[in-house]
């Protein structure tokens, strides 16, 4: 089968959704799938992808606005995979209706969390709006630059045409799943979480700790990704200082901070935790293994997440994971859940504390995590997104009656597993 996918985060950004096109594109090829990957590149770089876009950086910002142009693509797809709706995705969108090819998108980001954060998302929805050709007055426009419920039902209409033209939704977990029963109208939805398979690092435990200056037998509590707001650093520093109140030799590792890192460090500071506070820039995936098998524990503060790719991995290297979303506790495949606390300091810094003096506790943890990982492999996940591209294949064009379908028929659709 050929397969496009349209990502509007570039290759090597560390953010789930790049890691996860990575990880969906690796496997599909090595299962003999032509793949072309459509996500932006350096206008004069050598591109890792022979199809990637033009794009111009973003000052300050690890992110590249891609200038897509998709109309001359060889050979033609059989189906089209979106992954965001920023001007790549938009134009996979477009391409894929001028060639009548089904569409696949899986919904990896909260917009409606992540608006009141990132001001480029309004920007975002207005060029979408402009490139979809929708129609809409200067009011509309308007509507996105006020904050809440205005800005809200606003983007929840751009993010209903998305739906709309699409064959097939994938939601990472059912976390997502559930929270798209906001929209009128949906295609069938399936659920199917990314399988993530961690490279062995010869970096040791150790060694690691020392580069760290983390004394060999002190507690680490792991936190793996952007430090921006809609991550929730505040929640973190303040959940660890609590923390050391019960472990005082504990540490702190963060990896992933590059953005916001004076912010992290003066949060870090208000809450007395800079002694204990290690920070990490973005290191490559190959090397995450070592940061997992050094750690003790892997602190999971956002609530604004769709899936949690860290907490797959953390749990593949037999790390355990305590995360403040409790809806994101439910496992693939598995009926037991994930340790969950409420998302305030208190809570958080319980249920770490219990992982990190209780041994049975964190052993029991961790083994369930390991046995989840186990039981949801990347055969699993290639299976069932297989399974989804062909449903796509034989469903109706959105623009033939596919988006007329009830939320109460979408519940009716597959799950993986």
């Amino acid at each position: 089968m050929r397969i496009a996918h349209f990502c509007d985060s570039h290759p090597g950004r560390s953010d789930g959704v790049a890691t996860s096109v990575a990880a969906t594109v690796s496997l599909l090829r090595a299962a003999g799938h032509e793949v072309q990957v459509y996500q932006p590149a350096p206008l004069l770089r050598g591109r890792q992808e022979p199809c990637g876009v033009r794009s111009v950086p973003v000052p300050l910002r690890n992110i590249r606005v891609g200038l897509p142009h998709f109309s001359g693509m060889r050979p033609v797809p059989h189906i089209v995979h979106v992954h965001t709706p920023g001007p790549v995705g938009i134009g996979g969108l477009r391409y894929a209706r001028a060639h009548d090819l089904p569409v696949v998108m899986t919904w990896h980001t909260d917009l409606l969390a992540y608006s009141a954060h990132f001001m480029e998302i309004q920007f975002g929805a207005a060029h979408a709006a402009q490139r979809l050709a929708l129609g809409w007055t200067v009011r509309d426009y308007l509507r996105l630059a006020r904050s809440g419920t205005e800005r809200r039902a606003q983007l929840l209409r751009l993010a209903q045409e998305f739906m709309d033209r699409t064959n097939v939704v994938i939601a990472p977990s059912a976390k997502t799943a559930a929270g798209l029963a906001e929209f009128e109208r949906l295609p069938p939805v399936w659920t199917v979480p990314t399988s993530i398979q961690l490279a062995d690092c010869p970096l040791g435990r150790t060694e690691l700790r020392r580069s760290l200056r983390i004394p060999e037998n002190a507690p680490v509590v792991l936190a793996v990704g952007r430090a921006t707001k809609e991550k929730d650093p505040a929640l973190l520093m303040a959940s660890f200082a609590r923390l050391l109140r019960h472990v005082p030799n504990a540490r702190l590792v963060m990896v992933g901070v590059k953005q916001n890192r004076i912010n992290v460090i003066r949060l870090a500071r208000q809450a007395g935790v800079a002694h204990a506070l290690r920070l990490v820039r973005p290191v490559p995936h190959s090397r995450m293994a070592a940061y997992y098998g050094m750690a003790d524990v892997l602190a999971f503060a956002s609530t604004t997440d769709t899936q949690g790719l860290v907490m797959l991995e953390a749990e593949a290297a037999g790390l355990p994971v305590v995360l403040a979303d409790a809806a994101l506790a439910e496992r693939p495949n598995q009926d037991s859940k994930r340790l969950s606390t409420a998302p305030d300091a208190d809570s958080f810094a319980a249920g770490l504390a219990k992982v990190l003096t209780d041994p049975r506790l964190h052993r029991e943890v961790a083994e369930a995590g390991r046995a989840a990982a186990d039981a949801y492999s990347a055969e699993h996940y290639l299976g069932h997104l297989m399974a989804a591209y062909r449903y796509a294949q034989t469903a109706k064009r959105p623009d033939q009656g596919a988006a007329s379908a009830s939320v109460g028929a979408s519940r009716a659709a597959r799950t993986a597993g």
